[in-house]
C-alpha cells in the first residue's frame, strides 16, 4: 500500500512532529511511505493521503492541502481554532477568519467573531471548536480517545472513524544502561531525596501553580523533596515570581527547554510525574506515554482523554469546579513519597500496560487496517485462558522409578505451576511440550483435556521415540517423542499444528540462537495459539543476594559431567534470562503477552534474602518479577518482528 502522509517532523518543537517520527519508522517497514509538509504534483497515483493535524502553525499548509486533496485526518484533540487563528489572524486576514467562525459556529459565532476583529474580546478558543469544514471533506477519522471522537460525532461527521492508542516510546534494549543516577547527580540528588517532575510546554492550564502550591506543603513535611520542571515556559506563567512567593527556590528546578535526549533522562530520574490539565479539549499526551513506559506512578486530571487510561495504572485528579485539587494533588504526592513501594506498583502496572496496548508497530499496523478499511478496535486484554488445578499427588503418580520420583518431587512446585497455567484443551487440541520427561506430559491429556499430546526432546532429527508408561493407578499413557536440535533444526511439524506449546526449562540451555527456536515455535502454532514458557530469572533475590555474597548469580552455573566415559555432557545452563528479556524475546517473536509473573521453583524459606527487599527499596528500584522462576505465557498474535534483535545478538 502506497501512503502520502503529512506532518511536521523533527527538529519542529512540536509533540505531533515527535508522534509522526515515531510512527514512520515501523510504518514504513509495512507499507511505502512519502512524507511531505506540501502538497507534491500528484497525489492520485496514493493509496492512501494520511494529515496529522494539530492546533498550531505547524499544520497551516496540511490543513489546507487537506481541504483541497481529501484523505483521512488524525486529530490530537476536538479543537482547531488556533490553527484557524495562526493561518488568518496572524496573516491579517480578518474576512477569511470572522466567515469560518460563522461556519462553524452560525450567526451567534460571527456576531461575537467580529468583536474579535474590534479587539474587544479574545478569540473563543475553547467556544468554537472548528471542525466542521475539515470534516465535511474528510474520507476518514483517527482519534486517540474516545473523548475526541464523540466530539466529531456531536460535529455532524458520519464517515468512518477509528480509536487508536497515542503510541509509547517502550525501551526495547535491555543492554542499554539507565542514566537515573546520573542524571540525578547532576541535579544534585541523593537517594533520599524524592524527586517529582513535570515535563513539556509549561502553560498554565497544565496546573503548575496549583502543583507548586502542593509541593510547599509536602516540603514541610518532608523537607528532602524536590522537584524539576523541564520545559519551556509560557509567557503567561512567570515561574521566577511563583517560586520566591512560595518561598521554593531552593526545592524547584526550572530545567527550560530540553533536547529529546535530556527530556527522556530527567523524566527517567524522576520518582513521581505530574500530568495535568485543565481545561482540555480532548489532546493526549506523549509525554504521559514516555512517563508510563518509563514504570512512573503519574498524577493527570480525571477529564477528558486522560479519564480513559486504567484507573490502576495512574491516580486521578479533580478537576475545576471541584474545589479539592491541591489537596488531592498534596495527599497523592504525599502517599507516593512516604511510601515508594506503591508508587513502584502503579508504574510497573502502567508499564506493562502501554508494553500490550501502546507499541509503535502496533499503532502503525492499525494505522494500516484502517486504511484498508479493516476493523482496528483498540486492542483489548484477552481473558486469561481457563486453566485447571492438577494435585502434586497426581504428578507424582506418573513418575517411573526412585529417582524419577525424587526429582519429580523436589521440582514438584514448578510442575505443579506450569499445569496451572497452561490453558485446558479438549478432544480437537493439541499441544507440543519441548523438553518432555514424562513428568506431567501424562495430565496434558489426563487433567488437561488435549486429545492430542506430543512430545520432542534434543536429539538427531529425523528419529521419534515412542513412550509407554503407566500410573501408579494403573492408568497407561503413550506419547511419541521427536528428537532434533529446537535451535538449529526445523521443527518436524506442519505450520499451525498445534493450539499450544510448552517450553519449560530449555530456554537457558540454548547456546547459538534462541530466536530460532521462538520463530519455530511461532510457525508451529496456530493463530491466537498459546506458548509458555518457563526459565530461570537471573535478576530475582536469590541471584543479587548471590552476587552481593561474591557468588555466581545463575540459578545452575555449573558444568555438568558426563554419566560415561567417552560420552558427551548433558547442556548445561549456557544463558538465564530476566523477565524483561523474556517479555521482550516474546514480544519480537511476534506473541502478546498475557500472563507473566515469577515465583518459586523450590517451594522453601529465604530469610536471608530479605535484607535484598529492603535494599532495593531504599534506592528506589523495584522488586516486582524477582522470584527465582520467570512463568510467562502468551499468544500468537503477529508475525516474527525481529529475526536477530540486537539485545541479544552481537
Amino acid at each position: 500500500m502506497r501512503i502520502a502522509f503529512f506532518s511536521p517532523l523533527p527538529p519542529a518543537k512540536s509533540g505531533i512532529a515527535d508522534y509522526s517520527a515515531a510512527l514512520l519508522a515501523p510504518l514504513k517497514q509495512i507499507a511505502t511511505v512519502d512524507v511531505f509538509e506540501t502538497a507534491p504534483a500528484n497525489l492520485d497515483s496514493y493509496d492512501a493521503i494520511l494529515y496529522q493535524l494539530g492546533n498550531n502553525a505547524y499544520h497551516s499548509t496540511i490543513y489546507e492541502t487537506a481541504l483541497k486533496h481529501p484523505g483521512v485526518i488524525v486529530l490530537h484533540e476536538a479543537n482547531l481554532h488556533h490553527l484557524h487563528a495562526e493561518r488568518t489572524i496572524k496573516r491579517g486576514n480578518w474576512d477569511e477568519y470572522v466567515d469560518e467562525v460563522a461556519y462553524d459556529g452560525g450567526p451567534h459565532a460571527r456576531t461575537f467573531a467580529e468583536r474579535v476583529r474590534r479587539l474587544e474580546v479574545g478569540p473563543d478558543y475553547e467556544g468554537v471548536p472548528m471542525l466542521r469544514r475539515i470534516l465535511e471533506t474528510a474520507k476518514g477519522v483517527i482519534v486517540h480517545s474516545d473523548c475526541v471522537g464523540q466530539s466529531v460525532r456531536d460535529a455532524g461527521y458520519t464517515g468512518p472513524l477509528t480509536k487508536i492508542w497515542h503510541g509509547a516510546w517502550i525501551d526495547r534494549d535491555p543492554t542499554k544502561p539507565p542514566l537515573r543516577d546520573f542524571y540525578r547527580s547532576k541535579l544534585g540528588l541523593t537517594p533520599s531525596n524524592p524527586l517529582i517532575g513535570a515535563f513539556g510546554f509549561l502553560k498554565p492550564y497544565k496546573r503548575i501553580a496549583e502543583s507548586l502550591r502542593a509541593v510547599r506543603r509536602l516540603t514541610r513535611l518532608n523537607p528532602n523533596v524536590r522537584m524539576i520542571l523541564g520545559g519551556e515556559a509560557h509567557p503567561e506563567l512567570n515561574l521566577d515570581t511563583l517560586l520566591k512567593s512560595l518561598g521554593l527556590e531552593e526545592h524547584v528546578r526550572v530545567l527550560g527547554y530540553l533536547s529529546i535526549e535530556d527530556f527522556h533522562h530527567y523524566m527517567e530520574a524522576s520518582d513521581i510525574i505530574l500530568n495535568l490539565r485543565y481545561p482540555t479539549v480532548g489532546e493526549s499526551s506523549g509525554t504521559l506515554l514516555r512517563a508510563f513506559s518509563l514504570g512512573k506512578p503519574v498524577l493527570v486530571t480525571d477529564i477528558g482523554s486522560f479519564k480513559e487510561y486504567p484507573d490502576e495504572i495512574c491516580l486521578k485528579v479533580p478537576c475545576p469546579p471541584d474545589t479539592s485539587e491541591e489537596d488531592t494533588i498534596f495527599e497523592y504526592l504525599n502517599l507516593l513519597t512516604s511510601r515508594p513501594i506503591y508508587g513502584r506498583t502503579l508504574g510497573d502496572r502502567a508499564r506493562r500496560w502501554v508494553e500490550q496496548e501502546c507499541p509503535w508497530d502496533l499503532v502503525a499496523q492499525r494505522y494500516l487496517a484502517f486504511l484498508k478499511g479493516e476493523p482496528t478496535t483498540e486492542q483489548t486484554k484477552l481473558p486469561p485462558p481457563p486453566t485447571t488445578e492438577v494435585p502434586p499427588e497426581q504428578i507424582l503418580t506418573w513418575a517411573q522409578d526412585e529417582g524419577g520420583k525424587q526429582y519429580t518431587n523436589t521440582h514438584i512446585t514448578r510442575l505443579a505451576k506450569t499445569l496451572s497455567l497452561t490453558p485446558t484443551g479438549d478432544e480437537s487440541k493439541s499441544i507440543l511440550e519441548m523438553g518432555a520427561y514424562m513428568q506431567i506430559t501424562p495430565a496434558l491429556k489426563y487433567q488437561l483435556g488435549y486429545g492430542h499430546v506430543r512430545g520432542c526432546y534434543y536429539g538427531k532429527a529425523g528419529q521419534t521415540d515412542h513412550h509407554e508408561i503407566t500410573s501408579d493407578q494403573g492408568q497407561p499413557f503413550a506419547c511419541d517423542i521427536d528428537l532434533f536440535d529446537a535451535e538449529k533444526d526445523l521443527f518436524p511439524y506442519p505450520d499451525q499444528s498445534f493450539d499450544t506449546v510448552l517450553c519449560c526449562e530449555l530456554l537457558e540451555h540454548l547456546t547459538a540462537d534462541p530466536m530460532h527456536m521462538m520463530s519455530e515455535i511461532h510457525r508451529v502454532l496456530k493463530p491466537g495459539g498459546s506458548l509458555l514458557l518457563t526459565t530461570p530469572n537471573v535478576a530475582s533475590h536469590r541471584a543479587i543476594h548471590a552476587i552481593l555474597h561474591g557468588y555466581h548469580p545463575s540459578f545452575f552455573p555449573a558444568y555438568i559431567l558426563p554419566r560415561k566415559p567417552g560420552e558427551d555432557a548433558e547442556a548445561r545452563h549456557n544463558r538465564e534470562y530476566t523477565a524483561k528479556e523474556v517479555h521482550l524475546l516474546f514480544w519480537e517473536a511476534g506473541f502478546e503477552i498475557t500472563h507473566l509473573e515469577t515465583g518459586e521453583f523450590l517451594d522453601a524459606p529465604h530469610p536471608e534474602q530479605h535484607f535484598i527487599s529492603h535494599l532495593l527499596e531504599h534506592y528506589n528500584l523495584s522488586n516486582d518479577l524477582r522470584g527465582d522462576g520467570i512463568y510467562c505465557v502468551g499468544r500468537k498474535a503477529g508475525p516474527v518482528r525481529n529475526r536477530y534483535p540486537g539485545w541479544l545478538y552481537a
